[in-house]
């Protein structure tokens, strides 16, 4: 326990312990805004205990969000996340901004922006084609992740996490299923690693020594013919080599083709097909069950994948999946994992962190059903836990004297 919860260093920070709130996004950003509602949501997993909580998700551009609701770096956007961090701050915590471009996983109705995808797709969301970038289009949206880095240093972020998973852009990028390209960014794996890595190199460039650079990483898609292990292994290595990345948070799954390889546990076809929007809904009836996969809960689900890349690598990670209780955390210790990343379990106990430290013996009692997965389309939450009314939902009533009915 001791170890778990004394100060560890990540790059050019100090973090109070060992624990990490893994980015899961927050449905607290209707207008693309910081929010009180999504401050007290960081505060609340701050005053619980956890060395670092991170805001998810930060696009680097309007439309790199997933919808339109979610927050975008810009400099409008740095007031509130200053209230943000100051407020994690004050509890102790450090803050991190996970950063990234949806692409493919964008939708591009919703944000009235062309997704983008590294080869021809139509987009189930935006139920329209995907735009191919250039060069020049690359360009910038690798400048764009060193300008959101640099307004998470002025908003007061400890750390940057680039989003490299989950088939978001540079995700789809590594992939050589999503990936036909045939110029500098498309054929091998060193081409389709180009953009991680010039990505990479900007933010360490725009803030690097003064924040922790941290990426989330695919270890694998989980679909035929995505990325495997093997080559994942090999682009985390050129990673390691460019040091530009001061810890590498390992994850899997694709948010367009395989999202439960990432959660495992129960698959909640009923409650997703409740809240997507319309054309989405009415292709979930269809491929719902192909779509949202079941793969069996345990602690550490992902260890025996994060293994490979522990010998491989010299570089500090951090193992997410299934870390609920002290003994994993110990476990992961013991595997040379330097960091842990939590998720669901603190949706459900917020001051999880807290009662462990004051019992070795407590357990987590999230039941892993996943419920909690289609909350990000209103209010992210368990849905077992009582929940507080919105800010929003209290402010309006206030100043009309009315009810919400």
């Amino acid at each position: 326990m001791t170890d778990i919860f004394e100060p560890a260093t990540l790059g050019p920070i100090t973090l109070r312990n060992r624990v990490i709130k893994a980015a899961t996004f927050e449905g607290r950003t209707p207008d693309a805004l910081v929010t009180d509602d999504l401050i007290e949501f960081h505060r609340e997993i701050a005053a619980g205990g956890v060395g670092m909580t991170t805001v998810a998700y930060c696009a680097v551009a309007p439309g790199g969000r997933t919808d339109r609701h979610q927050l975008w770096m810009r400099p409008e956007a740095v007031a509130g996340l200053r209230a943000l961090t100051d407020r994690v701050h004050a509890e102790g915590a450090a803050a991190s901004a996970q950063i990234g471009h949806a692409g493919p996983v964008a939708n591009a109705a919703s944000n009235r922006a062309p997704a983008l995808a590294p080869s021809r797709m139509f987009s189930p969301l935006g139920m329209r084609p995907m735009r191919v970038p250039g060069e020049a289009e690359i360009a910038e949206v690798v400048a764009a992740h060193a300008e959101a880095a640099r307004l998470a240093e002025q908003a007061g972020f400890d750390a940057v996490e680039i989003h490299f998973g989950h088939n978001y852009l540079v995700s789809s990028f590594l992939s050589p299923l999503l990936n036909r390209r045939t110029d500098r960014y498309g054929g091998s794996a060193e081409n389709r690693a180009r953009l991680a890595r010039e990505v990479a190199a900007a933010v360490r460039a725009a803030v690097g020594g003064r924040l922790a650079v941290t990426a989330k990483l695919n270890m694998e898609d989980g679909v035929r013919g995505g990325l495997t292990v093997p080559e994942s292994l090999q682009v985390a290595a050129w990673l390691e080599d460019d040091g530009t990345l001061d810890a590498l948070e390992l994850t899997a799954g694709s948010s367009l083709l395989n999202p439960m390889l990432l959660f495992h546990g129960d698959a909640p076809r009923r409650e997703f097909a409740k809240v997507l929007p319309g054309p989405a809904r009415w292709g979930f009836r269809m491929v719902g069950r192909a779509f949202l996969k079941e793969y069996p809960y345990q602690e550490a689900y992902l260890l025996e994948r994060a293994r490979q890349f522990r010998r491989e690598l010299s570089m500090p990670l951090v193992l997410l999946g299934g870390i609920t209780n002290l003994d994993t955390m110990r476990a992961a210790r013991a595997e040379g994992f330097e960091f842990v990343a939590m998720g669901r379990a603190l949706l459900r106990e917020p001051d999880l962190l807290h009662r462990i430290r004051s019992d070795a013996a407590v357990r987590s009692v999230c039941v892993h059903c996943n419920r909690c997965m289609p909350t990000i389309y209103t209010r992210t939450r368990c849905v077992y836990r009582p929940e507080r009314p919105d800010p929003r939902v209290a402010s309006s009533t206030e100043s009309t004297g009315s009810e919400n009915p």
